[in-house]
């Protein structure tokens, strides 16, 4: 009994130790010795960590082009996006778990009475990817496009999906959608082509990437990186 009793006590201590904590802060979890372990290879700069990041870990997330102020689409259309970390994600000890520009694909999908974001994949700035369910919160902003001119601001800046492109081409000119779309991406363009449908709805939900896609983990996961210096 003596024994087992050194050996928790022992797992504690590396727990408090290496404890994560929450958003972004990974939480501290009290489970067994796999919550962060530490693989000694060599020299420090192949040391591997593995870290358990939680339910509930949230991840700060934006889609970033240099361009897109906002992204326009159906409330029935799903968008592929690939995000960014806007920001590290840290343990209570600060070390970076998950570095800012790491990648994160997944789609915008409808969900409710708005759409939110769904990822599939974390994929970190040295290469390692883990399969990864988390959410955005819902969005919900609408925006009513009727009577929209071809020069309305609401165009300027838009990352525009397939679905919503058609919505938009039933409203504005034929000349002035195709000027429009065309740095939208082929997704928007495509939509324009296929047709349009004069009946549909003329609202689309309004989302601003870089505040509305903020991710919160669903699943808790194990996420295996080689440790360097330059991540501390």
């Amino acid at each position: 009994m003596k024994r087992r009793t050194t050996q928790w006590k022992a797992t504690l201590a590396l727990l408090l130790t290496l404890g994560l904590g929450t958003g972004p802060m990974i939480p501290l979890l009290t489970a067994g010795p796999a919550t962060a372990q530490i693989f000694r290879r060599g020299g420090s700069s192949n040391d591997t960590r593995t870290f358990r990041v939680v339910r509930g870990t949230r991840i700060p997330a934006e889609y970033r082009d240099g361009e897109t102020n906002k992204i326009l689409v159906s409330p029935r259309e799903t968008l592929d996006l690939t995000l960014e970390t806007k920001a590290p994600v840290r343990s209570t000890q600060g070390t970076v778990i998950i570095p800012a520009g790491s990648r994160i694909e997944g789609q915008l999908e409808p969900y409710q009475d708005g759409v939110r974001f769904v990822a599939d994949r974390l994929i970190l700035e040295d290469g390692t990817s883990e399969d990864l369910d988390a959410t955005s919160r819902v969005i919900s902003r609408r925006e009513n496009l009727e009577g929209r001119s071809r020069d309305d601001s609401i165009w300027q800046g838009a990352l525009v999906g397939g679905a919503a492109a058609t919505v938009i081409s039933a409203i504005v000119t034929d000349v002035g959608i195709a000027k429009t779309l065309a740095g939208a991406g082929a997704g928007a363009l495509a939509g324009w082509l296929i047709g349009r449908d004069r009946n549909q709805s003329k609202e689309v939900v309004l989302v601003y990437p870089d505040t509305d896609l903020d991710l919160t983990v669903n699943e808790t996961f194990l996420l295996r990186r080689r440790y360097a210096s330059q991540f501390n």
